[in-house]
């Protein structure tokens, strides 16, 4: 495999891709924002591109790249919440603007990291396949990632495959698990629906592996959309217990009717998008959504094309995420 550029390569799973690629003696080409974690992948002896591509660019200035190889693209404003302009400028002007560099340089493989919210509905959906119907956008996060996967298959000259993990967790998650151990340390956690709500995380690691089978994958991947999980469907309640477990929690839960938690996140959005800075509300819609249906995606086509499993099943995920202790959880 030649060079790989990976953006968001200070993000989460942007660092454990570079960190995987290094250890496979790959040459990386990262771009991310962490100013911190640039120097960092500086120090560890990355090149480290600062370009920001929300804003366009030409051939003439593709000579700071060098070599490129493949893509794998997984810079993305994800936030349930927040103004449309700016999901448009970092998931949909950007990965436009990706997609135009990688067809002049020739790059044979582009990986797109999307995201199971393009299909996330307001009801239980079990099973849910790559070519099932999609239903309205629930927020503009999942309306311009949809925008994102449109532009990049596309464009079949540059190998696209196009990845949905869900719920990424495992070390470094500045995300899913310490937004979970925040709000059971601040408040009972809501039990809908007599706790019927069950979904299929996803450990890095795994994460990770997909990215090196559609990397290495034939013809027959391009142009495909893989469902990517850990294959284990487990209550959100016995996910919430196990990790505030591990992180010395006793979470709080309340049984709390649907329809009225739904209708007042509803008022707290609208009243944020006319507050200076437009700031995320304590509780989202789409965020209670997560704690009250019942979701689960059919990975049976990575196996099949991608030759992809998973191999961390949920406990020992767990272990390796709190492999540092409690400590490195306290501030999450």
């Amino acid at each position: 495999m030649g060079r790989v550029l990976v953006t968001g390569a200070t993000g989460f799973l942007g660092g454990h891709i570079v960190a995987r690629l290094a250890a496979a003696g790959t040459p990386v080409l990262a771009q991310g924002r962490d100013t911190a974690r640039s120097a960092a992948l500086r120090a560890a002896g990355h090149t480290v591109l600062c370009r920001e591509f929300s804003r366009p660019f030409d051939a003439k200035a593709d000579a700071e790249f060098g070599e490129v190889d493949a893509i794998v693209h997984c810079a993305a404003l994800s936030s349930p919440f927040g103004r449309l302009a700016d999901f448009d400028a970092a998931n949909v002007a950007a990965t436009r603007n990706l997609v135009d560099f990688a067809q002049r340089r020739g790059v044979r493989r582009f990986v797109q990291i999307s995201s199971p919210s393009v299909g996330f509905a307001f009801r239980d959906q079990l099973g849910v396949a790559e070519d099932s119907p999609l239903p309205d956008p629930v927020n503009h996060y999942a309306r311009t990632k949809r925008q994102a996967e449109e532009i990049v298959l596309a464009a079949p000259a540059i190998g696209p495959v196009v990845l949905r993990p869900r719920g990424i967790y495992g070390a470094g998650d500045r995300a899913l698990l310490p937004r979970l151990l925040q709000a059971a340390r601040r408040r009972p956690l809501p039990l809908f629906r007599d706790g019927q709500a069950r979904i299929d995380l996803t450990h890095v690691d795994d994460v990770v592996d997909a990215v090196f089978a559609a990397l290495s994958a034939g013809v027959g991947a391009e142009g495909q959309i893989f469902n990517i999980s850990g294959g284990e469907v487990l209550s959100v309640r016995h996910i919430a217990d196990t990790a505030c477990a591990r992180a010395g929690l006793q979470p709080r839960w309340r049984k709390t009717p649907l329809a009225p938690a739904m209708l007042v996140a509803g008022m707290m959005e609208a009243v944020a998008l006319h507050l200076p800075g437009r700031p995320e509300p304590p509780v989202t819609r789409y965020g209670l959504g997560l704690f009250a249906y019942a979701q689960s995606l059919d990975i049976s086509k990575a196996a099949r094309v991608l030759g992809w499993a998973p191999k961390v099943a949920f406990e020992n995920g767990l272990d390796r995420t709190f492999a540092r202790g409690r400590e490195a959880w306290e501030a999450a």
